[in-house]
């Protein structure tokens, strides 16, 4: 470290450099102007923090209230401690709800990078398509479709046909 260096970072109104650089998702014509916001968030969010083996998605998710919430893959060295951005996101959501009220989520974007350096929207894991679902079945989850390449909106509760509903 130089001296003067306190090793905090870039200086305050420095942007960082973006930890790396990838082809953007195009627009689907289906995606609303807030969720394509949610995709643009997404994308800047990973650009800036993904490092191979740690931080691999990126989640942009938007609040009844309109406020966008973000989260980033975080893996641990046992693979058990890993948390996904979706969680991530979901947290930070309803970190940021007054007391007493339910966390709803309108929609949600995950984005990873793959390997051919192009963003990709992907689908949630099954543990956090349960999580969404829990807190908003109704949620908007924009995924890719394996047969066409398509970005297509589904509802949280589509992504688990046969989901059992708990009572809170």
């Amino acid at each position: 470290m130089s001296a003067g260096d306190t090793g905090a970072g870039p200086q305050a109104g420095t942007p960082a450099a973006p930890a790396v650089s990838a082809e953007s998702v195009a627009v689907p014509p289906s995606m609303s102007g807030p969720d394509a916001e949610l995709l643009t968030v997404a994308q800047e969010v990973l650009g800036r923090l993904w490092r191979d083996g740690r931080h691999e998605v990126a989640t942009a998710l938007r609040t009844a209230d309109g406020a966008v919430h973000t989260g980033v893959h975080v893996e641990g060295s046992c693979r058990r401690s890993s948390v996904c951005a979706e969680g991530v996101a979901l947290g930070t959501a309803r970190g940021a709800c007054p007391g007493g009220e339910p966390l709803t989520v309108v929609s949600v974007v995950s984005v990873q990078i793959k390997p051919a350096g192009r963003f990709r929207v992907i689908a949630p894991c099954g543990v956090c398509r349960e999580l969404i679902s829990d807190y908003s079945p109704d949620a908007t989850v924009w995924v890719t479709t394996p047969d066409d390449d398509e970005v297509v909106p589904m509802t949280a509760l589509d992504l688990l046909p046969e989901k059992s509903r708990r009572a809170w």
